[in-house]
């Protein structure tokens, strides 16, 4: 006699019964029906379904998944309002002003009353002498500022990682960093008592019989004086996320490559820069997206000094332009310009790393 509640052998021809764990999914409860909660109190990971027209089930919109996340994880996303808050309001908002470049723009008749005109704005860039000296001059202080002032943070945290005493190593951190905390107006004038017509080196070389030494008015050194604050100024804080890169390189490359023979520049070319490669590749990429923007309060503050046809760049040409002259269509048409011209750098420079085997930056 056989047990009626016991399932009997398949009739022939029949599908064998399934058991449980024959369904059973890896990290799955095989006693949980497809679609149903994988225990008590847990939500399903799936997204919700919404009835559509004709019976079928389709995905949620995307606000009512929105609605469902946050009921979840309230906490996340009050940690996430206030910088997305900050970039939509400051960043994304003000883009909508950009339709002022295709306007005769006026502050008294407002976005809606002023006077649209196409493409005129565009074209009288191309026509004016001034932006094209303010883009010469932006082109050659990105360029210096790329060949010394981007490697240079590089070169420091090498030079730092190599020290063997902490003590030192963690005193030229401290000095190298503090001028990144001062304000350009500060920087400005310690470089005025140092390199002015006043200042120290001034004097000295006046004692030796040499006159008349003003670096900082002198529009031939402009462009390398400009370069070498940007360096004093930010090569210490540039040096922290180097110093990070360096930190997870492990310690078993460098004792392979000592077992070698490698020494220390060997050890330093092929162990730490190719661990450095990644994060300098990325910063390259941002950096490619702003060599367009050098630096408007440290050319502003010296502009009287040199004159414009050697500080004049392009984003001192929209404050001149725009907020001092009243030109707010060529202005905004000029940063519009600029804006097109970085991401277009920064798409192009992130698919050419991803050509030559990096992972880029997105």
């Amino acid at each position: 006699m056989t047990d009626p509640s016991k399932p009997g052998p398949p009739a022939d021809g029949a599908a064998p019964t399934e058991a449980p764990a024959a369904r059973a999914v890896v990290g799955q409860d095989p006693t949980v029906q497809p679609g149903g909660p994988a225990g008590p109190g847990a939500a399903d990971p799936s997204p919700p379904l919404a009835p559509t027209a004709d019976g079928t089930s389709a995905p949620a919109p995307f606000l009512r998944r929105l609605a469902t996340a946050i009921r979840h994880h309230p906490w996340m996303y009050a940690f996430i309002a206030p910088g997305l808050a900050f970039f939509v309001l400051f960043h994304y908002v003000p883009l909508l002003g950009n339709v002022i470049a295709f306007q005769d723009y006026s502050p008294y008749l407002g976005v809606t009353g002023s006077r649209w005109v196409g493409l005129q704005n565009f074209t009288a860039i191309l026509r004016d002498p001034e932006i094209l000296g303010a883009i010469t001059n932006t082109l050659i202080i990105s360029f210096l500022q790329l060949a010394f002032a981007f490697p240079a943070p590089i070169a420091l945290a090498i030079f730092l990682n190599s020290l063997l005493s902490e003590r030192v190593k963690r005193w030229i951190q401290t000095v190298v960093y503090l001028p990144h905390f001062l304000s350009w107006v500060i920087v400005i004038a310690l470089w005025q008592q140092v390199l002015g017509g006043a200042g120290s080196l001034a004097h000295g070389l006046s004692l030796l019989g040499v006159e008349n030494v003003n670096l900082m008015s002198d529009p031939s050194f402009f462009k390398v004086l400009v370069v070498l604050q940007v360096i004093w100024k930010d090569v210490g804080w540039g040096t922290i996320i180097f110093f990070a890169a360096i930190s997870t390189i492990s310690a078993e490359l460098y004792e392979s490559a000592a077992v070698d023979g490698a020494g220390a520049w060997r050890r330093i070319w092929h162990v730490t820069l190719p661990g450095l490669l990644p994060v300098t590749v990325m910063l390259l990429i941002l950096q490619l997206g702003n060599v367009l923007t050098v630096g408007f309060e440290q050319l502003l503050l010296q502009q009287p000094a040199v004159g414009a046809g050697a500080a004049q760049v392009i984003d001192t040409f929209v404050y001149f332009r725009g907020i001092a002259g009243g030109d707010w269509g060529v202005s905004t048409a000029v940063g519009l310009v600029k804006g097109v011209v970085g991401t277009v750098l920064v798409l192009g420079a992130n698919r050419v790393a991803k050509r030559l085997g990096t992972d880029g930056l997105f």
